[in-house]
């Protein structure tokens, strides 16, 4: 069965463009879409040998982190703000194509009491190049567009920086394995900054599979249910050119997966023990996004260039299995009107997890009690939590998350040690939404993930929950 499904897709993915007239791609794919989905398959196909294993890799100490920050928009001021509060952190440069929004950053600083008096480069969409050529500076951290994640991160591994870039690292296949070759042969590491994974439950649930209390999990879930219509839709106080609503109407597929998809990666030691084998897709029609468009184009002209048939659907549900016969599940839908969620349920042989919509953990067939939770809080919590939780709680960023998440990285970087997240997961975990769009369009048939780890995985060691070697760094008051 699974050799004739290799087959299938090595016919399928030849075919590409000629499903269209076919049916198969069934609507799911606009004449726009179907030459970016055509190319999937083919990439998917791609032999690799490995050139050097960046899983546990540990990069030569620096005692100070000199940071160049890309992005000045949704998230990068306060992945400055955060960063200023990190021992052993010098904010040497800042860019972003507006003047006004890095001006505003450097200022913060200034009021913050902060000594960081970063270089301002800005005005044109190139600027930041001239920044990553600097010599001084050694780790890029990127919150642009989704469409320079991948480019960006290339261009900062290439001329000798670390690389942190925001969630997806890639909108591609090609671009997946572009980072890995790249990061691979540079030897510097390309973290994706997948804050989630560094959320309080999730690490705990994470730390409490690794002493196995779960017993073998079997089943993982996880999603982006966040309603983001009238931010997309803003013109005002939404995104940059309106890029994430184009990215709603060229796409079609799981675009962001990697809040859900990450932090069950861990718990199932994707890439490190196991890893996804294939995957398949189902999408819901566009019940809102086009008539919501059309709506406000009636009483402002400046929507009629979105008036397109062509947004992705509400909801979209894409399954997962790996190589070791473990299932995931991962859902996105920004448009529906529901309660913000990521799932994050994790299923084994002894007991379950449920964070949404409150956290729940069983033994065995029963919830426990609110007072048996907070024991179990107590034994599991992890060595991070420990060192650096309320310190994150106060300084912000999703709750703290964020800020657990910068932390971990520069001191991994001031101790020469492994990072919890490296290229494979970069690669992997946004491979999906570049795969999803092709099963979409394709009625939902399964498609291979590629294996960015070139058979290593079966080696990789987990990721670490203890801070061996490090929690040295210390925290800077505001």
């Amino acid at each position: 069965m699974n050799q004739n499904r290799r087959d299938f897709l090595k016919i399928s993915g030849v075919a590409g463009l000629g499903f269209a007239g076919s049916g198969l791609l069934a609507g799911c794919a606009t004449t726009e879409q179907q030459p970016r989905v055509a190319q999937v398959a083919n990439q998917v196909k791609r032999k690799y040998t490995q050139r050097f294993n960046m899983s546990g890799y540990s990069a030569p100490r620096l005692d100070k982190v000199r940071i160049a920050c890309v992005g000045l928009g949704m998230r990068g001021p306060g992945a400055v703000s955060r960063l200023s509060c990190i021992e052993g952190v010098e904010i040497k440069a800042l860019c972003d194509l507006v003047p006004e929004r890095a001006e505003k950053v450097k200022q913060a600083l200034k009021e913050q009491g902060t000594a960081h008096d970063p270089v301002l480069y800005s005005g044109k969409p190139d600027s930041w190049k001239a920044m990553f050529d600097r010599d001084d500076i050694d780790l890029v951290y990127i919150t642009t567009p989704w469409s320079l994640h991948a480019p960006q991160a290339l261009y900062a591994m290439e001329h000798g920086k670390h690389a942190a870039v925001e969630v997806p690292a890639a909108t591609t296949i090609e671009q997946c394995w572009q980072l890995v070759e790249t990061s691979e042969r540079t030897k510097k590491h390309c973290m994706m900054l997948e804050n989630c994974c560094y959320d309080f439950f999730e690490l705990l649930t994470l730390n409490m599979a690794r002493q196995g209390y779960f017993g073998e999990i079997v089943h993982a879930e996880g999603a982006y249910i966040h309603g983001l219509l009238d931010l997309n839709l803003d013109k005002a106080k939404g995104y940059q050119d309106m890029w994430r609503l184009k990215e709603n109407m060229t796409r079609n597929g799981n675009l962001y997966p990697t809040h859900g998809l990450g932090p069950i990666c861990q718990l199932l030691n994707v890439n490190r023990g196991d890893a996804m084998d294939y995957l398949t897709s189902v999408q819901t029609k566009d019940f809102q996004m086009f008539e919501e468009v059309k709506r406000r184009a009636a009483t402002d002209s400046f929507y009629s260039q979105f008036a397109r048939d062509t947004y992705r659907g509400n909801m979209n549900t894409t399954t997962i299995c790996t190589k070791k016969g473990k299932t995931m599940m991962v859902q996105h839908d920004v448009t529906t009107p529901r309660p913000y969620s990521r799932i994050h349920l994790v299923s084994g042989t002894k007991g379950c997890a449920s964070k949404y919509p409150v956290k729940k953990i069983a033994a065995g067939h029963s919830w426990v009690s609110e007072e048996e939770l907070t024991k179990l809080e107590a034994q599991y919590t992890p060595d991070i939590v420990k060192r650096i939780g309320e310190m994150a709680k106060t300084i912000g960023g999703h709750g703290g998350m964020d800020f657990m998440m910068d932390w971990r990285l520069i001191d991994c970087l001031r101790n020469g040690l492994p990072l919890d997240q490296d290229v494979y997961d970069a690669a992997s975990w946004s491979s999906v939404g570049p795969l999803s769009e092709w099963s979409v369009a394709n009625r939902s048939n399964s498609i291979d993930v590629p294996d960015f780890t070139a058979g290593a995985w079966q080696t990789n060691a987990p990721v670490t929950l203890t801070l061996a070697g490090g929690g040295t760094t210390n925290v800077i008051s505001k």
